[in-house]
C-alpha cells in the first residue's frame, strides 16, 4: 500500500510540528551537501526554527556567499531605470535610519535623552565610557611618550653639533695663535735686537770701557737689499 500525500499546512500539534521540523532540516541540510558535492556549487542554507534557534550549512564562508548574494541581487534589480532608481530610494532611507539611530546612541552617550533608558542601558553605556576613556589615556599617553623621544633624540642631535662647532672653533683658534706667532714673532725679536741695540750705545757713551754684548738675528731679504743699497751710497760719499 502506498504512502499517502501529507497536506503541505501549518501542524497544529506542537510535539509533531517539532518532529516534523527535525526530520525535514536534516534531509534539507543533506540534500544541500550533496548539491555542493556533486555539482561543484556554492550552497548556503540557513533554518530558524520557531523558537528562533538557528541552523545552517555552508560549503563556503556564509558572509562570502551573503556578499555574493546581495551583488547578484543588486545587478539583477538594475535591469531597468525604475527598479534602479527604488533601490537608490531604499539605500538612502536605510542610511537615513542608520544616521538617526548613530545621532541618537552620540546625544546619549553626551548625557542627553536619557529618560527612556534603564538602569541596565545606563550600567552598560557606562562601562562603554569608562573603556573608550582608558583607550583615549592609553592613547595619548603614547602620543606623549613618542613626543618626548623625538624631542630627546633632537637634544642629542642638536648636543653633538654643538660639540662638533666647539671643536672647530677651539681648532681656528690655535691656528690664529699660530699665525699670530708667526707673523709677529720676528718683529719683537727685532725690536728686541734694537733695544739691546740702543743700551750698548748708551753704555758705551757712559762707560767706553764697558763689554758690549750683540745679538744677531736674521733679517728679511727686503730688509738686506735696502740696508746694502743705503751702505753702497755711505761709502760712495765717504770716497768723494
Amino acid at each position: 500500500m502506498g504512502r499517502g500525500k501529507i497536506v503541505i499546512r501549518r501542524i497544529d500539534n506542537s510535539t509533531s510540528r517539532q518532529v516534523t521540523f527535525s526530520k525535514r532540516r536534516s534531509g534539507l541540510l543533506k540534500k544541500a551537501k550533496e548539491l555542493a558535492i556533486l555539482c561543484d556549487a556554492e550552497v548556503g542554507v540557513m533554518i530558524f526554527s520557531s523558537t528562533g534557534k538557528l541552523h545552517e550549512f555552508s560549503n563556503a564562508s556564509m558572509k562570502s556567499l551573503m556578499d555574493r548574494y546581495r551583488k547578484a541581487k543588486e545587478e539583477q534589480q538594475f535591469t531597468s531605470p525604475v527598479s534602479e532608481l527604488k533601490f537608490w530610494q531604499r539605500e538612502a532611507a536605510m542610511l537615513k535610519q542608520q544616521l538617526q539611530s548613530l545621532q541618537e546612541k552620540h546625544r546619549r552617550m553626551m548625557g542627553e535623552d536619557l529618560s527612556g533608558l534603564t538602569v541596565k542601558d545606563l550600567q552598560v553605556m557606562e562601562s562603554q565610557l569608562e573603556t573608550n576613556l582608558q583607550r583615549i589615556r592609553m592613547k595619548k599617553d603614547q602620543l606623549l611618550f613618542e613626543e618626548i623621544e623625538e624631542l630627546n633624540r633632537k637634544g642629542n642631535l642638536i648636543h653633538r653639533e654643538n660639540v662638533e662647532l666647539h671643536e672647530k672653533v677651539n681648532q681656528i683658534r690655535e691656528e690664529n695663535t699660530e699665525l699670530y706667532q708667526k707673523v709677529y714673532g720676528t718683529r719683537k725679536e727685532d725690536a728686541t735686537n734694537r733695544n739691546i741695540f740702543l743700551a750698548n750705545a748708551l753704555n758705551i757713551r757712559e762707560n767706553p770701557n764697558a763689554i758690549i754684548h750683540l745679538q744677531l738675528s736674521q733679517p728679511d731679504q727686503h730688509e738686506t737689499t735696502i740696508q746694502s743699497t743705503n751702505l753702497g751710497c755711505v761709502l760712495q760719499i765717504h770716497n768723494q
